[in-house]
């Protein structure tokens, strides 16, 4: 009995507790699609476009998750680390299809069709994310990180132009929140020249 007793104490002492603490609440992140005040409003464009229907956005398997992830240059680029009390409210490729649909809708005279059942496509904008991660340079600061290739397809099923989208901007706390905040401002950047990008090459088929 005594020895038990001895042992407990010990454990405490030390930090440890055969109570499980619970864990401290999950913080859950969108990115904000940012409108430039010089656009003009969704109702003021004549939706006399091109159908394009806009496929969910795939990714690799290690990015198919909510978590925010990040990696240590510093240390070993390589390797990746997820944050544990901060996620995405769902995975990245859902997030930036949802994006990409609001911008075509509201910033291009183009028609967003839910799937070929409600309307036959005239093109098809096929997304493939290739990174999305914080990246830390030393242990205060960091960039965020996104590359996709974008690949627009015809309803005759042929590859019509295709292009690999980058960027990185700098976090501005070196944690989650930081990180969240690089990728609403890159996400819109990169997206707003994927509509652009969109509207040339329809245009000039």
């Amino acid at each position: 009995m005594k020895k038990s007793v001895v042992i407990f104490g010990l454990l405490l002492l030390t930090g440890c507790t055969v109570i499980p603490r619970p864990d401290p609440s999950t913080a859950t992140y969108n990115f904000t699609v940012l409108t430039p005040s010089t656009e003009q409003p969704e109702h003021q464009h004549v939706k006399n476009g091109k159908k394009i229907l806009v496929p969910q956005v795939t990714a690799p398997l290690w990015l198919d998750n909510p978590a925010i992830h990040y990696r240590l240059a510093y240390h070993n680029a390589a390797q990746s680390y997820t944050y544990a009390n901060s996620r995405w409210s769902s995975p990245p490729a859902f997030l930036l299809t949802q994006q990409i649909k609001q911008k075509i809708a509201a910033g291009t005279h183009h028609l967003v069709i839910k799937d070929s059942s409600v309307a036959t496509a005239d093109y098809e904008l096929h997304i493939e994310i290739e990174e999305f991660s914080q990246i830390f340079d030393t242990l205060t600061n960091s960039y965020v990180a996104i590359r996709f290739r974008a690949s627009l397809v015809n309803n005759a099923h042929r590859l019509v132009g295709q292009k690999i989208f980058s960027t990185t901007h700098a976090a501005a706390t070196a944690d989650a929140a930081g990180a969240v905040g690089g990728f609403t401002v890159a996400s819109n950047q990169l997206v707003n020249e994927l509509i652009a990008w969109l509207n040339g090459t329809v245009n000039n088929l």
